[in-house]
């Protein structure tokens, strides 16, 4: 491992500009960069855009592959502020076999869970590989919580059939995360930092390379890349007021590659975990409840009775969440409107209990709520938290999409692993292994791959560059911020845990409306430096962008599965919907409606009971 690191040796040591990419063409980089007509552009042979632990797994593996290769992890912010730092739980994976646990009963656990909107054949490589990730995360020197003769500890959790999901307390996510990026500054992977994706360059039928601004700067920049792997992560951003997941988790990389060609699949499948604080959403993770924590109404009861009566709080999130809605809407919550709870008892666990493998949620009771989840229950409501839906993979053994030269991994990619409902714990899994696959899988390609011309790259640099001084001509930026208010308010009551064609209706003319908005803004700030107004406007832009594919699909899918509830369809229709929605993008910037089958293998649909 690493000597401890600050940030200043971090930007010291590991990161770099983009004149050093520049500065290092090859000479036949520099003939296609003057014939392009484009000047000197700043090239690389694998370009990866996040640094959650799929992006840094793809960097780490890329450079092993092929240590000639130039990889560079492009970021918007510190690696250990990503979305990956905010799973809290645990990760997923068959580590022990003694107790009857296996790969495949994994894979059906993950297919009924995901309500067999799951594709089968990929999901069972994705857990036959879970379990060894973990071992490897633990060999670079991850501290597991341990059993008393020294084993990785496991807890219980929503949907399995296995105690499975291995922890760190409950802080799980936090630490694969600084362990990846440890492993990535042994390894000497550079980044990019503070830079933003604005578009994927796609020309002649592969992927160039992408458009980068310089939130610092403000300067935008071509980047050649034979390979270009997106691992940006989810877009649950959109709900805005409520959701579980950070600032910067606004879909960037899954709307670059829908402007660029790649289908958006099952957009509307976006998950809400049962448990966030009442005051934001910030995340009460399910381990809480794997550790035995109730769930109780008004009147005292456990109501997952009435809903998983077999796995009572640990059932599927997509159960558990509506559970929760119906008790607070027919009148067995606490509190009203948008400040309606229902408890999480975790009292009767004890303090030792709590402070030893719940510390983090303790703190986020303390700091939210100002509630002691050691003396009093913690009052809880579905927050917005996981997107299943995201960039369509055509091929699970590299991660690779219909794009040549483009790949994409973890939460902003869809297999699908985790069909219309993720299981806990699946998450981090998904993003070691499926990172490991998109970086083995970019290295190879990169291996053999040409430098496109990049004239479709100056074009799109050109475009943005013409953009930013169109828009920062002057305006009020609170317009703005009432459109992404407005958005996030919109979603939660019209594309939430309940849907019907109605409200569905009323968002999609509400979205068009705040797109009309949006394309009519002006915003005060020219000045390129540090310019986080326009930084925020292109993100608002992105998050407009999929919310109008979200809405799009969920009116098109007429049936009710996992997370998707629609009202007016309450039953799921195998017959004319086992397949996952496919939102593509035409020249003119319009959404269109398509389809693709799902993966049937070992596990045929039946009715989903717990």
């Amino acid at each position: 491992m690493t000597p401890q690191i600050t940030r200043r040796k971090f930007l010291q040591s590991a990161c770099i500009t983009i004149s050093a990419l520049t500065v290092n063409m090859t000479g036949l980089e520099k003939a296609l960069a003057a014939a392009s007509g484009s000047g000197p552009m700043a090239a690389c042979d694998v370009l990866i855009i996040g640094s959650g632990g799929a992006g840094l797994r793809a960097a780490v593996t890329a450079m092993k592959r092929n240590p000639k290769l130039r990889v560079v992890v492009v970021t918007k912010c510190m690696p250990s502020r990503n979305a990956t730092c905010m799973a809290e739980g645990g990760i997923n994976g068959v580590t022990d076999f003694s107790k009857g646990d296996s790969y495949e009963l994994h894979c059906f656990d993950t297919v009924k869970g995901g309500d067999y909107l799951v594709d089968q054949t990929s999901t069972l490589k994705f857990c036959q590989q879970a379990g060894p990730a973990i071992l490897e995360l633990d060999y670079l020197g991850m501290p597991f919580s341990r059993t008393e003769d020294g084993r990785v500890k496991a807890r219980p959790f929503g949907g399995a059939s296995k105690v499975r999901c291995n922890y760190s307390a409950d802080k799980t996510g936090h630490i694969v995360a600084h362990v990846c990026l440890d492993e990535a500054l042994t390894h000497g992977v550079k980044f990019l930092m503070d830079h933003e994706l604005l578009d994927i360059a796609a020309a002649d039928g592969h992927c160039e390379g992408a458009v980068l601004r310089n939130i610092r700067t403000g300067e935008i920049s071509p980047v050649r890349a034979k390979a270009v792997v997106l691992a940006t992560g989810g877009y649950t951003r959109i709900f805005w007021n409520r959701t579980s997941t950070p600032y910067i988790s606004t879909g960037d990389g899954v709307a670059a590659a829908l402007r660029a060609g790649v289908p958006f699949k099952d957009a509307e499948m976006i998950q809400f975990h049962p448990t966030g604080v009442v005051h934001g959403g910030v995340l009460i993770t399910e381990a809480a409840r794997g550790e035995g924590g109730y769930l109780l109404n008004n009147k005292g009861e456990r109501f997952m009775k009435n809903y998983a009566p077999a796995k009572m709080e640990l059932g599927p999130r997509d159960i558990v969440a509506r559970a929760i809605e119906t008790e607070i809407r027919e009148g067995r919550g606490f509190g009203h409107g948008l400040e309606a709870y229902v408890l999480l008892d975790l009292v009767h666990l004890g303090k030792k209990k709590i402070v030893n493998d719940l510390p983090q949620i303790r703190h986020v009771g303390k700091l939210f709520e100002n509630i002691d989840l050691v003396e009093k229950p913690m009052i809880i409501r579905p927050t917005a938290h996981y997107s299943m839906g995201g960039i369509d993979v055509d091929k699970f053994d590299d991660m690779s999409t219909v794009l040549p030269g483009l790949f994409t991994a973890g939460e902003a990619s869809c297999v699908s692993i985790h069909g219309a409902n993720r299981l806990g714990g699946n998450s981090l899994a998904d993003a070691v292994v499926t990172g490991k696959i998109a970086g083995d899988g970019a290295a190879a390609y990169a291996g053999t791959a040409e430098f496109g011309a990049g004239k479709r790259l100056a074009d799109l640099a050109g475009q943005w560059k013409s953009r930013f001084v169109g828009v920062t001509n002057g305006g009020d930026a609170r317009q703005m911020y009432a459109i992404r208010e407005e958005m996030g308010a919109q979603l939660w009551d019209n594309l939430g845990i309940f849907r019907t064609q109605a409200k569905l209706a009323a968002l999609a003319d509400t979205l068009d409306d705040l797109q009309s908005r949006y394309d009519a803004l002006r915003i005060p700030n020219a000045n390129p430096v540090y310019n986080s107004v326009f930084t925020e406007y292109v993100e608002l832009g992105n998050m407009l962008q999929l919310a109008r594919a979200a809405c799009l699909a969920a009116t098109e899918r007429k049936e009710s599965r996992g997370a998707h509830t629609r009202e007016d369809f309450p039953k799921r229709d195998d017959a004319n919907f086992l397949k996952h929605s496919m939102v593509t993008m035409d020249e003119g910037g319009r959404l269109r409606m398509g389809w693709k089958a799902v993966e049937i293998a070992n596990f045929k649909p039946e009715e989903r009971k717990y």
